[in-house]
């Protein structure tokens, strides 16, 4: 039986790869190009249906995809562009859960207000993976890429507390807004604190322990996981602490890191999170046998209607707020119009139109539980789970393919950096081996001269 296993799990990663293979052929995307053969593998008859276990995603690959994040993320573009990722991480997600709750509630029958705001936090937060996969190969401004990876770090969680607020008043059937205020700073500021004093105390333990760069690669993997979990057991958001903690140990790696453990540890998560990562694309698209069938009370033709006009509504949203972003101070400031320099009306349309659901709304939806409390089924659990689905298809696929020739229209480009990402890390290095090598010289020569006067 294990043996079974273990030759499907090496002939499921060997085809992944090659699907990713195919995709890099082709210049696809691999987020998109896994989608879609997850889509067209699912469709094969006799295929068996796989469901994505929500607490698999929320456990297994959660924590360390958003470690890596925030341990990789420059501190420089994070706290230069912190007014936009903070407005875009909690303003436009609570400005899009309550367009998507009123919208969905009107033109979905039955559905209630508290059912919409359980959508639309499901919906609101934009896949990091995707976006920066499909742009890592275009030339377009830092800025865009900055501010979409550092909004991607805190609106899982805002999003998820936005979910789970609704998910109680659904279950509970009331909604006391005071007390959400309140339970919405506890879980993020505990968040927080769990993160930083995890972060602080695996520090300390690494600069005085004696270690090797194995055991230093291995305690990274291992401090994602704990600040997860033991946020969660408080009740507190796991998101916020994973990334507080990555930023906090990112930002001090260089005190208790040899040069060797922080080399051979960004070579260890960039394989794994790249293989988390194929795993979840691919996944998602095998889903669509499952989530079909639980349609049972709208037809697919209804389902695909609600999941247009919401998720339409979601991405002229976000493309709304993102230009009053950028214009907005302008028009009620005299001295940011004569100091700051004037906006590319372009930087907005391709920030939103990045913004790509992926697996962390695919999970959030799936963890919705079957049957209330009482016994009952969960309301409209089914058209919940269809239009979310449809939505990470419509922004993932729909849009993902679409930016290239988009970009290409817009003929946007970054000035400062017009050399691809790979080209400059080439040019760095070499510069740092003949920096290392004249150091070399200097020394060598110094102590050659020291010598020869003691003979």
């Amino acid at each position: 039986m294990i043996h079974n296993y273990v030759i499907i799990s090496i002939t499921v990663l060997l085809s992944v790869m090659i699907l990713v293979m195919i995709g890099q052929k082709l210049k696809v995307a691999y987020p998109i190009f896994l989608v879609i053969a997850g889509l067209l593998i699912s469709l094969i008859p006799g295929m068996p249906h796989i469901e994505i276990e929500p607490d698999l995603v929320f456990l297994i690959f959660l924590p360390p995809i958003l470690f890596e994040a925030a341990w990789f993320t420059s501190w420089q573009d994070f706290h230069k562009w912190r007014k936009q990722i903070f407005s875009m991480a909690f303003g436009l997600v609570f400005l899009t859960s309550i367009v998507v709750a009123y919208l969905s509630s009107s033109i979905i029958p039955g559905l209630t207000v508290a059912m919409g705001f359980l959508l639309g936090g499901v919906n609101s937060p934009p896949d990091a993976v995707a976006a920066t996969s499909v742009l890592k190969h275009m030339k377009i401004p830092k800025k865009i890429t900055s501010i979409l990876e550092g909004e991607s770090l805190i609106n899982d969680a805002s999003s998820l507390i936005v979910f789970k607020f609704a998910l109680a008043a659904v279950i509970s059937g009331q909604f006391i807004f005071g007390e959400a205020v309140k339970d919405f700073f506890t879980m993020a500021i505990g968040g927080i604190a769990v993160g930083v004093g995890s972060g602080l105390l695996f520090g300390a333990l690494l600069r005085i322990i004696p270690s090797n760069s194995n055991i230093d690669t291995i305690i990274t993997l291992i401090v994602p996981y704990i600040m997860y979990v033991g946020a969660e057991h408080f009740h507190y958001s796991g998101v916020l602490s994973v990334v507080a903690g990555g930023l906090l140990m990112s930002y001090n790696s260089h005190c208790y890191l040899s040069h060797t453990s922080r080399i051979q540890s960004g070579n260890v998560w960039s394989v794994l999170i790249f293989l988390m990562n194929t795993i979840i694309f691919i996944l998602i698209g095998l889903e669509l046998p499952v989530v079909v069938a639980g349609m049972k009370d709208y037809t697919i033709s209804e389902g695909i209607f609600y999941s247009i006009v919401i998720g339409g509504a979601i991405i002229f949203t976000r493309i709304l707020h993102s230009y009053a972003l950028m214009y907005f101070p302008r028009l009620c400031s005299k001295e940011v119009r004569l100091k700051a320099p004037k906006p590319d009306w372009r930087e907005p349309f391709i920030i939103s139109f990045a913004a790509m659901r992926g697996v962390v709304s695919l999970a959030a939806a799936l963890s919705i539980p079957a049957f209330l409390p009482n016994g009952e089924a969960f309301p409209h659990r089914n058209i919940i789970l269809f239009v979310t689905f449809v939505i990470i298809l419509i922004t993932l696929v729909g849009q993902g393919l679409l930016l290239t020739p988009i970009l290409k229209f817009l003929k946007i480009s970054d000035a400062g950096s017009e050399l691809p990402e790979e080209k400059q890390e080439v040019i760095l290095m070499r510069k740092l081996k003949e920096t290392a090598l004249h150091k070399l010289d200097n020394d060598f020569l110094e102590l050659a001269e020291k010598n020869t006067l003691v003979q």
